[in-house]
């Protein structure tokens, strides 16, 4: 039988920083291959450079020369041009961070709908606005907003302003979702629903169409330094030292 091929897989992945004349090695060999739908927990402590990992695999940073690198669905991403990496970034993966994000002069509807603008070119968005505003609207229904769509931030809960992320990030339907500490700036209850949110993403439908095929699953690859958070997931992995050490499946 042969072994289903990652979405997304890095291999011995080194990042250096420069602070002044310093230089802080964050990753040192980090390795992890990522299976299509899964939910990926990478638990460690703070400054052990889970949140560089996480920018790495989603091509908003570059690994040191060293290493083979990040590929998605066995392209490298050290060999894609800037308009392919700029393609990747805003259709394959999707982000959530800490803090929101969100642009307050807009309401929730038109942060999600942001997503799309960087998408598509401005005659496409346009072409198809219509669409894209009723998926925006659908995707903040799923999440419990339908009547916060013309909200702005400064009108939103914490947990809500979250949510709109994650509507964000799903907007372009991506095949990988990256949270970097989603629940890091909410109180624990708060947190248990922005879970929640993460996880009720993955039985959203996928398909282009009611006659289109299913797509596959959505992969979520989160990291977290909170143990309780990090059980959420089907896989823990630890990242010590540089590295990433496998741990067992959840339940196992």
């Amino acid at each position: 039988m042969v072994e289903e091929q990652p979405i997304l897989e890095a291999s011995d992945l080194y990042k250096t920083y420069r602070v002044g004349r310093v230089s802080v090695s964050v990753l040192r060999g980090a390795s992890i291959a990522i299976r299509t739908g899964e939910w990926l927990a990478i638990l460690g402590a703070s400054g052990s450079g889970k949140s560089t990992l996480l920018h790495l695999l989603g091509g908003l940073d570059r690994p040191d020369a060293a290493g083979a690198g990040v590929r998605h669905k066995g392209t490298a991403l050290r060999t894609m041009s800037a308009a392919q990496l700029d393609r990747y970034r805003s259709r394959s993966v999707g982000f959530v961070f800490q803090f929101y994000h969100l642009l307050p002069e807009l309401t929730a509807i038109e942060n999600v709908l942001i997503a799309a603008m960087v998408r598509y070119t401005r005659l496409s968005y346009m072409q198809r606005s219509a669409h894209l505003r009723q998926r925006a609207a659908d995707l903040l229904e799923a999440f419990g907003l339908v009547d916060r769509l013309k909200h702005k931030p400064s009108a939103l809960s914490g947990g809500e302003r979250q949510r709109v992320a994650i509507a964000r990030a799903l907007m372009n339907d991506p095949d990988v979702l990256l949270a970097d500490e989603p629940t890091g700036n909410l109180d624990r209850k708060t947190g248990e629903g922005i879970l929640d949110a993460i996880a009720s993403s993955r039985d959203i439908d996928r398909s282009a169409s009611s006659e289109a095929p299913a797509r596959p699953p959505l992969t979520i690859v989160m990291v977290t330094h909170d143990e309780r958070v990090a059980e959420r997931a089907d896989r823990i992995v630890h990242l010590a030292d540089g590295r990433v050490v496998e741990g067992a499946p959840v339940g196992a």
